[in-house]
């Protein structure tokens, strides 16, 4: 197969625990024709949707140390359509730059692309949570995402709980995420100043989501990785000492984790939409059972959970993206045939 993975820099790729990194190597080790190209380098040429891509050479020593792979890859430039690719792998980091997708919108007949460019539009931020069905906030916790600071401030003196959480629309990372206590009720207004900015009715502000805070996040959350609808592998992530933050990035640590039978509940509830979405692989954010956040850009997690238990969560990935690809070359062989057969029947 010829797959072209649109990611981040590969300069910036950090080696020990990029799962990125896992599925370029597990492709490159199955010996498919293996691009990366970032979203800055997408173009048309001759009205063709092209990308600026970076081709593993063959000259690139397969090895299983990913590390030594990744210091020791060699690659060459070249300008290339797109539509040539039997799948795209969107790994692009947060935030999401919905123009560039726009030259993805000629090949996607063409190309199998993962995920779906029509579901990270729609999903690229925290407001996805808000499109599935849990009015009784039975596996959501009830969230309220505006602009409008008076709005948010009544919202917050009427809640009963007795903090909240406080977190930019466009966050990722755990950046920007904080608790807000009932008891320190006087610094809520200038902190929805600094996170809202604009004038005092939002305008040219950014939006903010206030919610409830969910008991035992102090504990940590969980990451679940969702394939194809379907959990294929999780972890505890720990916050740091005096950190409501649970990602590594942000100083957590993490443990082995065992879905429970309400957790499974969720994916269950949320794994059809998913895949209807064009949304295969993903990363959930779910702390007290509850879902807080679906990562569906770059969700990350493989190296850690792979470790943890000692599996090789890429394999699947891609085994996912080898059958859908052999499907899709199958439907096309036997519309040829069928064509071919109605040709012959016109020509008798």
């Amino acid at each position: 197969m010829k797959i072209c993975f649109i990611m981040y820099p590969w300069e910036r790729v950090e080696a020990e625990t990029d799962t990125t990194l896992r599925l370029v190597h597990e492709c490159f080790a199955r010996q498919h024709t293996v691009a990366i190209a970032t979203l800055q380098n997408l173009t048309i040429r001759d009205n063709t949707a092209s990308a600026f891509c970076d081709v593993i050479s063959k000259k690139t020593k397969q090895t299983d140390n990913i590390i030594s792979f990744y210091r020791n890859t060699v690659f060459r430039r070249c300008l290339l359509p797109l539509a040539g690719f039997d799948a795209i792998i969107m790994r692009a980091n947060p935030p999401l730059d919905t123009l560039a997708l726009n030259f993805l919108d000629s090949v996607r007949d063409d190309t199998f692309i993962m995920n779906d460019i029509d579901g990270l539009r729609v999903a690229n931020n925290k407001l996805y949570t808000a499109s599935f069905n849990d009015a009784a906030s039975e596996f959501i916790p009830a969230t309220h995402v505006s602009k409008n600071r008076e709005y948010l401030e009544r919202i917050f003196d009427e809640s009963d709980c007795e903090k909240m959480i406080l977190k930019p629309l466009d966050g990722f990372g755990g950046r920007g995420v904080i608790v807000v206590e009932k008891n320190a009720r006087q610094s809520f207004k200038s902190l929805l100043e600094f996170y809202i900015g604009g004038d005092s009715n939002g305008q040219n502000g950014n939006y903010v989501i206030l919610q409830d805070y969910v008991p035992g996040a102090e504990q940590g959350d969980v990451r679940i990785l969702m394939l194809n609808g379907e959990p294929i592998g999780a972890m505890r992530r720990i916050p740091a000492d005096g950190d409501v933050r649970s990602n590594v990035h942000a100083g957590g640590r993490v443990v082995k984790h065992k879905l429970t039978e309400q957790e499974r509940k969720l994916c269950r509830l949320i794994g059809p939409k998913l895949v209807r979405d064009g949304l295969y692989f993903t990363g959930i954010d779910v702390i007290g059972e509850k879902l807080l956040e679906i990562n569906v850009l770059s969700p990350g997690g493989i190296t850690r959970i792979n470790k943890l238990n000692r599996v090789k969560l890429q394999g699947q990935v891609i085994d996912f993206v080898e059958s859908v690809v052999s499907a899709k070359e199958l439907v096309r062989n036997r519309k040829s045939q069928f064509r071919q057969v109605i040709e012959d029947a016109d020509a008798v």
